[in-house]
């Protein structure tokens, strides 16, 4: 089958890799190296060092993770169709490189990464537990997106590039000057203001003066946990959620709790328990098509959230990054509309319907707090950039946007269908209340962590349940992006998997 055969095999030798090469060099063929970062081609390295490369990639990229013991040297020489003895140098060489360490009698074992020389205090222990990076990482290797169904953005053929080359070949037209100038603080204004006009159809009212530009919704996220989080303070999450966020307080020495998520929104029994017990600054959120349930908050949800913010003194942080992609007949309960950003801020983002590049969101809040997020982002950063900024102005402005949008919700509508059978087929659980978005979160019965870290060795790229929450358990939940989700052979890897 197609997924079994990806896997090239490696030719037999006879001997270690160091010694003598015969006229014809062996070459070892390293499963998916296309898709990692290779520094010298293959055809130029001998065995040993395009083993200990093979090696190394997949420890940097956390498939071997630490502590993990590595695959015994009689398994790995019969799996790679090479001798024991390259197996042997190239793991010593390994243990030279500090990426493994040998223990006697037992075998091989991925080494813990050395820590930074900071002081103790600066880095509280509870952020190191919080790990993202793995699958960040492969998502920004050039693994085919119909291989990826845990990407966390729409294949490029999903997008239409033509909207953002015509405002860039407009933007070429004007002037050389508009283009020298730093660009304001909160950005460029006449985008805001038109960003003002999209918030009134959603009933938000916000002027110019209460809208700040950033670098998509992570700088949002990062100036909002400056401006907000000390040491040891709590700021509650979904459990699960977008699993960017968990790093980014974590590193901020916060506390990441999370809340039991339902159809309806945060389980607010539980919510009310957790703020009681923890009595935190911020609650972050998407309320309008949820990552990664696909679902969105009910009023009497959105209505007691609220009222639980001003009883207990905190803030909501709306993320409404997938906002264009709940379809126009669908109710959906904005925090903001009800709350007139008062004790909500209000973030939004065009990197999901547009282009992932296009690195351009907004925050919109009180215009006290505004002020004070611009500061921030000035200590930052600076300004952002505003070429990104009056491009994003002229796609919204053209009148293309629109039914750009309208065809990527059609085409996510019809491929979330096909995806859910084909998910029910396989024996997977779907979480109830799915009905737009991008994401299929689907309960396996199986521990996702393996078949992710299987699934990459094979060129398949998953997102398992345990990124999506801050405690990072091991959890049969894995998160399926609609629109890469049905590559045959990515189906019949996981049919096999789910067998097991």
């Amino acid at each position: 089958m197609e997924g079994e055969q990806a896997v090239a095999q490696l030719p037999k030798d006879s001997g270690s890799g160091a010694q003598g090469m015969p006229a014809a060099r062996p070459r070892l063929v390293v499963p998916r190296v296309d898709r990692l970062p290779d520094p010298v081609p293959s055809a130029q390295m001998t065995l040993v060092e395009q083993l200990t490369e093979w090696a190394r990639m997949r420890i940097d990229e956390r498939v071997f993770r630490a502590g993990m013991r590595m695959p015994s040297i009689r398994q790995l020489a019969q799996d790679k169709g090479i001798s024991r003895f390259t197996v042997v140098e190239a793991y010593e060489r390994l243990v030279a490189l500090g990426y493994l360490e040998s223990r006697r009698g037992s075998g091989f074992y991925v080494r813990e990464p050395a820590a930074p020389q900071v002081p103790a205090a600066a880095v509280p222990a509870r952020a190191r537990h919080i790990d993202v990076t793995w699958l960040l990482r492969s998502m920004f290797h050039t693994v085919e997106s119909h291989k990826a169904p845990g990407l966390g953005f729409l294949p490029n053929d999903w997008l239409d590039g033509e909207l953002i080359a015509s405002a860039l070949r407009a933007l070429g037209r004007q002037p050389g000057s508009h283009f020298l100038a730093s660009g304001s603080p909160q950005g460029f204004l006449p985008l805001r203001q038109q960003l003002r006009t999209r918030l009134a159809e959603l009933e938000i009212g916000a002027a110019p003066e209460q809208i700040v530009l950033t670098s998509g919704i992570t700088q949002a996220l990062d100036l909002i946990a400056r401006l907000y989080l000390q040491p040891d303070d709590a700021v509650l999450v979904g459990d699960p959620a977008w699993f960017v966020m968990f790093g980014r307080f974590a590193a901020q020495g916060a506390q990441v709790i999370g809340v039991p998520y339902t159809p309806e929104g945060p389980d607010l029994q539980a919510l009310e328990r957790i703020v009681q017990a923890h009595r935190p600054r911020l609650f972050v959120i998407n309320s309008v098509v949820h990552n990664p349930t696909g679902t969105s908050l009910s009023p009497a949800t959105a209505f007691q959230l609220l009222r639980l913010a001003e009883q207990y003194d905190f803030l909501i942080v709306e993320d409404d990054i997938y906002c264009d992609l709940l379809p126009p007949g669908q109710s959906a309960t904005r925090l903001a509309s009800l709350d007139q950003l008062r004790r909500v801020i209000y973030l939004g983002s065009f990197s999901k319907t547009l282009a992932p590049n296009l690195r351009v969101g907004f925050i919109a809040a009180h215009p006290e707090l505004v002020a004070a997020l611009t500061d921030s982002k000035l200590l930052a950063g600076l300004t952002s950039p505003e070429i990104n900024e009056r491009a994003l102005y002229k796609v919204l402005t053209e009148g293309h946007y629109r039914k750009h949008v309208e065809r990527v919700r059609t085409r996510l509508d019809r491929a979330r269908d096909d995806t859910r059978r084909t998910l029910e087929n396989l024996g997977l659980k779907l979480f109830p209340g799915q009905q737009a978005g991008m994401y299929l979160w689907a309960d396996t019965g199986r521990d996702t962590n393996a078949i992710a870290t299987a699934g990459h060795e094979e060129g398949f790229l998953f997102a398992p349940g345990s990124l999506f929450s801050p405690s990072q358990l091991p959890s049969g939940w894995m998160r399926f992006n609609v629109a890469s989700s049905a590559d045959p052979g990515m189906l019949r890897f996981l049919a096999r998997q789910l067998e097991r």
